[in-house]
Formats: C-alpha cells, sequence, structure tokens
C-alpha cells in the first residue's frame, strides 16, 4: 500500500504542486520506480551472500519507514512546499525539490532489502521435503501477489482520493502509519518462521568462476560421454542437504569448466561439478527470457504516468452529483481485474488444465508469460484505438487548451485498465514464480531479482523513450507527439509505436522460449533418495511439451 500510494498519484504530485512539465514529471516519477525496482539487485547480494533475507528485511525495512517519514513532512511542512499568492504558485525552491527527491529516493533504497527478500522468505516457511507444503507452495505466489494488489486497491481508490481533495500530507501519513503497523505484526511472528541458511558463503561467484574456468580449459576435447564430467557423489548431496542439478545440452561451451583432470597441478583448484556448470547455465537462460520482459514492463510504467495524464483531460465527473473522479483512481481498476482473476485462476483455471496437461500448475510457467504477454499487445492496441478516438473528439469540439475538458468520458480508458491487470495475474505473478523456480538453490533472492530489475530496467527504458520521442519529434518547432498539452499532441502515436515494438517483442518471447530448458534436478535426503524433476526439457514454444 505504502508504494502504491505514492507511485500511482506521483505524476500529479510533481506537476500540481511542484509544478514539473509532463515530459520532466514522466521522466522523474519513471527513474524514481525504476531506482525502486532496480536496487533489489544489491538487497538480494546481502541477503544471499553475508545477512540473510530475515536481517536484510528487517534493515531496509527501518530505511523504508524512514524515507516514508521524511516524505509525509515534505509534502504536509511549508518550509517543504512551494509558496501560493491569489492562485499563483511559485516553483518549489533548490532546498524544497532536494529534501523532497531525498525522501523519495530513500524509500527507493530501502525497498532495495524489502522487495527480493519478503516474498522469497514467505516460500521458505513451504519445506520441499514434504510433499503437502510442497504443493501448497505453487499457489503461494498466486496469493502473495493477491495481498499485494489489495493494497494497491485501497491506495488507487482511497489515498488518491485523500491526497487530492482533503490533503497530500495526510494521504501519506496513512501508509506510513499502516507500513509501521504491519511491520511490528511481522515481527511478533518472529519466533515462528523458519530461516533457510545459505549452503555457499558466495553464491553469486560461481557466475564469474565457471565461465573463467570454461575458458582456460577451453583448448580441451569433451568428454562424449557426459559422466565422465566432474561431480560429487550422490552420498554428498545426501551429506550437505543440496539439490543436485542434472546436465542440460545449453551453453555446451561451459561444460568444460568441469572436465576431470583439466588440472596437471596438484596444488590448482579442482574442476567445478555439473551442478555448479548448471547454475550459471541457469542463470544465462533466467537472462534470455529477462531480456524480453523489459518491453511489457515498458507497457507498465504507462499505468501511473501518460495513462493518468491521459485521463485528466477527459470528463471525470460521475452521477448526478457530477463526482469528480481523481484521474490516478482509475489504476484501481487494474488492481480490481488482478483481484478478480488470482482466485479464478488459481480455483478454476488451474485445476482445469492440470486435468489436461498434468503440469502441477496446469500450464508451464513460460506458457503462463507468453499468455500475459498476448493480453498486453491487445490492452495497447486498446489504448491506441481509444487514443484515436479521443484526438477525433478534440477535433469535431476543437478543444485546444491544456486544461479544457475533452467531451469523452474517462470509461473510455477502462478496457485497457482492466486487460493489463488481467495480463498481470499471468506475466507479473509468473515472471515472480519462474525466476524463484528456476534460480540455483543458494541464489533465490537474487534470483527474485531477474523480476524486480526487469521492471526498473522498463522504467528507465520508458523514461529514456518519452525524452527522446519529445526531443526528436518536437525538434525545429514541430509538434512533439508528448507535449505539455496533450490536447495538440500526438500521444496516438507514441501509442502505436508501443504497439509495435509489443509485437516484435512478443515475437522475440517465442523465439526465447523454444529455447529455454527448465531446470532439472534431485533433491536427496537422509532417509534415502527422492527425485524430484522439476519440469521437463522445453523443445518447443511456449514449453507445450508432449
Amino acid at each position: 500500500m505504502a508504494f502504491y500510494g505514492i507511485a500511482s498519484n506521483l505524476v500529479n504530485y510533481l506537476t500540481t504542486q511542484l509544478h514539473e512539465d509532463t515530459v520532466s514529471s514522466v521522466r522523474n516519477v519513471n527513474n524514481w520506480s525504476g531506482a525502486v525496482w532496480i536496487t533489489p539487485i544489491l538487497g538480494a547480494y546481502l541477503a544471499d551472500s553475508y545477512l540473510g533475507r530475515f536481517w536484510t528485511f528487517t534493515v531496509s525495512s527501518l530505511i523504508y519507514v524512514m524515507g516514508m517519514m521524511l516524505l509525509t513532512m515534505a509534502v504536509s511542512l511549508k518550509t517543504f512546499k512551494p509558496t501560493c499568492s491569489n492562485g499563483i504558485c511559485n516553483k518549489a525552491s533548490t532546498s524544497q525539490i532536494a529534501f523532497f527527491y531525498l525522501s523519495l529516493y530513500t524509500i527507493a533504497f530501502g525497498s532495495g532489502g524489502t522487495k527480493p527478500n519478503i516474498s522469497t522468505f514467505g516460500a521458505d516457511q513451504f519445506d520441499d521435503f514434504n510433499p503437502h507444503e510442497k504443493r501448497i507452495k505453487a499457489s503461494f505466489f498466486n496469493w502473495w501477489m493477491f495481498s499485494s494488489f489489495l493494497g494497491a486497491l485501497i491506495a488507487t481508490l482511497g489515498l488518491v482520493y485523500i491526497q487530492e481533495n482533503v490533503g497530500w500530507g495526510l494521504g501519506y501519513g496513512i501508509p506510513t502509519f499502516g507500513l509501521v503497523v504491519s511491520l511490528l505484526i511481522f515481527y511478533i511472528g518472529t519466533p515462528m518462521y523458519r530461516h533457510k541458511v545459505s549452503k555457499n558463503k558466495s553464491p553469486a561467484r560461481d557466475i564469474i568462476q565457471i565461465p573463467v574456468a570454461a575458458f582456460r580449459n577451453r583448448k580441451l576435447p569433451l568428454p562424449n560421454d557426459l559422466s565422465e564430467l566432474h561431480e560429487y557423489e550422490p552420498q554428498h548431496y545426501i551429506d550437505s542437504g543440496k539439490r543436485q542439478v542434472y546436465h542440460t545440452p545449453t551453453f555446451r561451451f561451459l561444460d568444460k569448466a568441469a572436465i576431470k583432470n583439466a588440472n596437471t597441478d596438484a596444488s590448482s583448484r579442482p574442476p567445478c561439478t555439473v551442478t555448479q556448470v548448471e547454475g550459471t547455465k541457469l542463470v544465462l537462460g533466467m537472462g534470455m527470457i529477462w531480456f524480453v520482459t523489459l518491453i511489457p514492463s515498458t507497457i507498465w510504467a504507462q499505468i501511473n504516468t501518460l495513462f493518468v495524464k491521459q485521463g485528466t483531460t477527459l470528463d471525470r465527473s460521475l452521477g448526478p452529483n457530477h463526482f469528480h473522479i481523481p484521474a490516478a483512481s482509475l489504476g484501481s481498476f487494474v488492481t480490481l481485474s488482478m483481484l478478480l482473476s488470482v482466485p479464478m485462476y488459481d480455483r478454476y483455471f488451474v485445476p482445469f488444465m492440470r486435468g489436461r496437461t498434468g503440469n502441477p500448475r496446469g500450464i508451464t510457467l513460460l506458457q503462463r508469460l507468453g499468455i500475459g504477454f498476448v493480453i498486453q499487445v491487445i490492452a495497447i492496441a486498446i489504448a491506441y484505438a481509444v487514443e484515436v478516438r479521443r484526438m477525433s473528439v478534440i477535433r469535431v469540439h476543437h478543444v485546444s487548451g491544456p486544461k479544457e475538458v475533452v467531451p469523452m468520458s474517462i470509461f473510455w480508458l477502462l478496457p485497457q485498465y482492466t486487460l493489463l491487470g488481467v495480463a498481470d495475474v499471468f506475466n507479473a505473478i509468473g515472471l515472480l514464480e519462474f525466476f524463484y523456480d528456476q534460480s540455483p538453490e543458494d541464489m533465490q533472492s537474487l534470483g527474485t531479482t531477474f523480476f524486480t530489475s526487469g521492471i526498473g530496467i522498463g522504467n528507465f527504458l520508458n523514461s529514456f523513450l518519452v525524452t527522446m520521442v519529445d526531443k526528436i519529434t518536437g525538434r525545429n518547432g514541430g509538434k512533439s507527439w508528448i507535449g505539455n498539452n496533450l490536447n495538440d499532441c500526438h500521444l496516438d502515436y507514441y501509442y502505436g509505436f508501443l504497439l509495435v515494438i509489443s509485437s516484435l517483442n512478443l515475437v522475440a518471447f517465442l523465439w526465447a522460449s523454444s529455447k529455454y530448458i527448465y531446470k532439472k534436478e534431485s533433491v536427496y535426503v537422509k532417509e534415502g533418495c527422492i527425485d524430484l524433476i522439476e519440469a521437463k526439457a522445453m523443445t518447443t514454444p511456449l514449453g507445450i511439451c508432449n
């Protein structure tokens, strides 16, 4: 709730309270959102290598609370706000802007340790060695995101209204108080939590060590029999409680890191194991999938930026009393569609598909992502069509002023918001589960940062695109596609551009998914050996395996 309470209406605060122009406000919102989602890389590394998930989350949550308190002060105290006289407001001073953004980026820094660790810490509470708990864990991320969506709904419906109609101080103070209360509840349960101990003090080191070893052995031939590659005996994994990962035929050049007798000097370090090599392969494979999620993240960034600004130009009155709907509140329909879709997906869609595919999840993880990306392309196509109609209405009614209301209901935007919410049930939850599930055992916090960093880079990419499109289309006195006056620009062209790159990205995703091979591992226990093959090798687009 705290994050969405800020993000959903930040663009309006920047334009109406700090008096930033449209392009600058969109760019600053994207840069801040990008920082919120990119800093988890650092938090995940600290958790996996040094502090553990619980303590990384604990320290980071305190920083997060401090940032929320500073932000509440920044929007509440007159000292930190621009002064107004007779309806004319001065621009914010350098010190006021500095304090406001210091507060925002303190929150971004705190989120670096909370976002990658709280969801993985929750997943750690389920025992993979217990068949019942492992089955329940398959639904964990669905309901984890459901609770997040519930907080987002409160933010986009309640907090946005309070911010615009009661006061920004109260609008930010409520989520600050809620954050403190939720953390107290979390820490009350501390004695009952399971803490997963990392079995590798530097799990990220293999990512560098494996390619270096493979390059060092580049002139050595690979054995025809893969069993000749270096691997510990099963007893080693039984004693250590670690999971053995089976060999896969991808990135074969890395297999040279596991060639036996590659070191003639007895004092040299032993060759890497197949399990270590496969961990690096997993990271490379996830990187390939991560790359084709950047454009979908860019589309998602429109919800809190251009979609909101687009909504401010439309007729927002509702009912005979002409209740004025805050433009940012339309984002609640993204959340509502998510909240309705998650139970339907988990309780009906998954069992229905499970009976036909035999897959415990109903469909494969990449199939889930693919469906979400298709829905997202449809959503941006509808956004383009709606904007074309808005421009048509503007021409018919000769609307030209930046504050003139276009005689077209804001509810025309509902389909694009709703479809993006449904798409997120497939791709946002699917991505979080995919990167957690496919990560090497000791890198699952770092693995989930593929999810958060993708959103972060998507926001930065949107910031870059908005800035460059504005500069290129507005040069030499031309009409910018994204100007301060959305009633006299070509936002429809920009949406058309997003539709084209989204469609091309969908093709790239289909190709990448056809090349991806799922992790295959065994879990050994003291009483014996239980083989758990996590998924079949993926040999066709979207993992449709026979």
